[in-house]
Formats: structure tokens, sequence, C-alpha cells
């Protein structure tokens, strides 16, 4: 490999405890840039003299961008290693944070979150792949069997303390948090991390958008986006929505806001460990049924809304149709992480990217079809996107019969 690479900082062996906390703590950073400032959305509407809408598309504008770069950041990372490319990120994420929470400008506001969205896909794709670099065998499964868990904590931590902060400081208050954090992170990582890419490989675009296209082009795969898309959708829509509600519907403070989106990240959870426990059931028959259930939930958060219509059924059927989100999302999640085995890497990548592309197209498209502003019309929402979930799953289950019916053809041949 060039020279070049030989003159890199690498990780000391005593410093690779320390490393491997920093890469922990990164990896719920896509969800802290998101989920902080849910408390704050109708209070920066206010203060900068925008509609609810074109707040809310700071969260679309950041999830796009972060959603478009991991299909791409990737293979620069295999290229160019992990470590300048990761604390130049950070640098500049911190750099973004600051001008955010310094100006009243929105088309600024929008141009910096897609600098996050951008910059945090390095980052956090870095630190998936430093555990891949570093680790083998048990201790790498067992590492890993804890990324879902780390990364479901941002949805219930970040919009606690982003309630709390916005209540005492004002809505730019998370920026200055977030532009800090990611400071004293980059200076552990200066100072305890280092290079972990061990092989560089060359960079040859032709044979990674063969791998791409193959990907995306593979029918299962492609409705498995679409059914972990829908999933976070729902929970998306609830973090750009619940704030008006709860704040102006409700009448309670951004606090209150925070508590409950931690309460929703809990159930999310919940859903997701409950998967877990149920792995050995039938794939098709526990999908079907948790999706059944989850569209029930929906209905009768509708039809129940004009008799019993208040904070708490708000939240009750709410936390119902996250922890179904949270079932579904973590069985197809990993069906499609598994779906290419040769190309792992690109597959988590397109994996990763394409859901929170589709999740931004669903969501945004919702949120200005119904103009969500009481329990009625959030449920509304949600019996659409079960609509749509029971569809793409019928197809997928068809698929999936196909590609063994395939399969079984191929090996008695």
């Amino acid at each position: 490999m060039p020279s070049q690479h030989t003159h890199m900082k690498l990780i000391k062996d005593n410093h690779q405890g320390i490393s491997t906390f920093l890469s922990f703590a990164l990896l719920p950073l896509s969800g802290f840039a998101t989920d902080i400032y849910i408390p704050a959305l109708p209070s920066m509407a206010s203060d900068l003299s925008v509609t609810n809408s074109a707040v809310q598309l700071s969260l679309i504008l950041f999830m796009v961008s972060y959603g478009i770069s991991q299909w791409f950041v990737g293979s620069l990372l295999d290229s160019y290693g992990r470590f300048r490319l990761g604390t130049g990120s950070l640098l500049i994420f911190a750099l973004a944070s600051f001008t955010i929470a310094a100006t009243h400008n929105i088309y600024l506001i929008y141009a910096m979150r897609i600098v996050q969205g951008t910059t945090v896909a390095m980052i956090v794709v870095g630190k998936r792949a430093y555990f891949v670099d570093v680790y083998s065998g048990d201790k790498l499964k067992h590492y890993v069997s804890l990324f879902s868990i780390i990364w479901a904590t941002a949805p219930i931590i970040a919009p606690f303390i982003g309630g709390y902060l916005q209540t005492v400081f004002g809505w730019s208050s998370n920026f200055y948090f977030l532009g800090i954090f990611a400071v004293i992170i980059l200076a552990f990582e200066l100072i305890y991390s280092g290079e972990s890419l061990k092989h560089f490989q060359p960079f040859k675009a032709k044979a990674i958008l063969k791998v791409y296209h193959t990907t995306i082009t593979t029918v299962d795969f492609a409705l498995g986006l679409v059914i972990i898309a829908i999933s976070y959708a729902m929970l998306v829509v609830y973090g750009m929505t619940s704030p008006f509600i709860i704040e102006h519907v409700f009448h309670f403070s951004p606090v209150v806001t925070g508590y409950s989106s931690l309460f929703s990240g809990v159930a999310l959870m919940l859903g997701g460990i409950t998967s877990k426990m149920l792995i050995k059931k039938p794939f098709n028959r526990k999908i079907g049924v948790a999706i059944a259930l989850q569209a029930i939930a929906a209905v009768l958060m509708i039809s129940t809304s004009a008799l019993f219509s208040n904070f708490f059924t708000f939240m009750g059927f709410t936390l119902v149709i996250h922890f179904f989100g949270g079932f579904i999302f973590n069985n197809v999640f990993a069906f499609c992480l598994g779906r290419f085995t040769k190309n792992a890497g690109i597959a988590s990548g397109v994996t990763g990217g394409s859901m929170y592309i589709i999740t931004s197209i669903f969501s945004y498209g919702i949120v200005n079809a119904i103009p969500i502003q009481s329990q009625s019309l959030l449920g509304t929402a949600y019996l659409s996107f079960s609509v749509i979930l029971i569809g793409a799953f019928t197809l997928f289950v068809k698929a999936r019969a196909r590609e063994e019916a395939q399969q079984s053809l191929a090996q008695a041949a």
C-alpha cells in the first residue's frame, strides 16, 4: 500500500479500551442529532418566524443527507482509513452545530443540517467498521450484538435532555450541546484513538457500483428496506408532530415532550428486545401478526378519539404502535443486513442509507398531506403506514417464496 499510510497514528494497545468506549459513544450520534431538539421544534418555529413544516424540514434534510452519504462513505473509509476522515468529520460537525446555534437564518440552518448529516454518516459508519478492524470471533459478535441497544439509547435519552435544555436555555442550547459533545469526543479521539484499518483497499468505482446495483434490484431486499423504513417513519412522524400536539393542544411543557419521547424510545427498544426473544419463531407469521396488531391499534386510536382524546390515550396508543414498530424493524433489519453475506459492508451501507432516504420521503410526505394536530389525525397517519406495510409485506412474502423455489431448483439441478 502507498507509503503515506505507514505514517498514520495507530491505536496503542493500552488505549484500546478507551478507543472502544469512544466508538460506542459515537454510534448513537445520528439519533442525538435529530432527537435532542424535537421538544424545541415549536419554539424554533416561533423564534425564527417560520412555519412548523419549515423547522420539520431541518429534520428531513439531515436524514436524507445522512442516508445518501451512507451509500458512499464506506468505500472511502476502506480506501483512505477511518481515523483522519473520522476526526475531520467530528470537527466539521462541531462547527456546523455552533453555526446553527448562533444563527436565526433558516436557510443557513438547512445547509448546516446537510453538512451534519454527511459528517455523521462518515463518523458512524467508520465506528461500526472499527469493531471489525480491531476484534474478531466471539468478542466481535458480542460487541456487534450491542449495536442496536446502543443505537436505541438516542431516542430515549436525547429528547429527555433536549426538553430540559429548551426549557432552561432555549432551542439553541441543544446545538451548543451537540457541538461541545463533539469537541470533547474529538479531544479524546486525538489522544487515545488512531487508525484501525490494517489493509487499505483501492477505490474502484465500477466494481462498487455493480454491487450496489445487485443489492437494490433484489426484490425481497428492496421490499425489506421499505418495511423497515415505514416502521421507522412512524417514530419520525411522531417526533415531528408530537411537540406541537403536546405543547399546543394538551398545553404541557417541552419537558413533558421530552419524557414522552423517552417512553416512546423505550417502547421501541422493548419491541426490539421481544423480537430477539422470539427469534426462533417462524419469520412470516410473527411479522404478519405484529403488522396486523399494529393496524388494529391505529384503528382504535382513531375510533376512540371522539370519546377519549387526552394526553394519556394519545400516548397509550402511540406506545403500543411503537412497540410493534420496534418488533417489526428489528426482525426485518436483521434480514436485510444478512441478505448479502459476501458484500456485508456495502449491504450495511445500502440498508442504513436507503432506510433513512425512504423514511424521509414517507415522513415528510405524510406530514404535509395530513395536518397532524390531534390523536385522531396521528392515528390516521399510523393507519396509512400500516396499510403500506401490509402491501409491502404481502409482496415480500411472495418474493421470498420465489427466491426459495429458485434456490431449490438450482440445488436439485
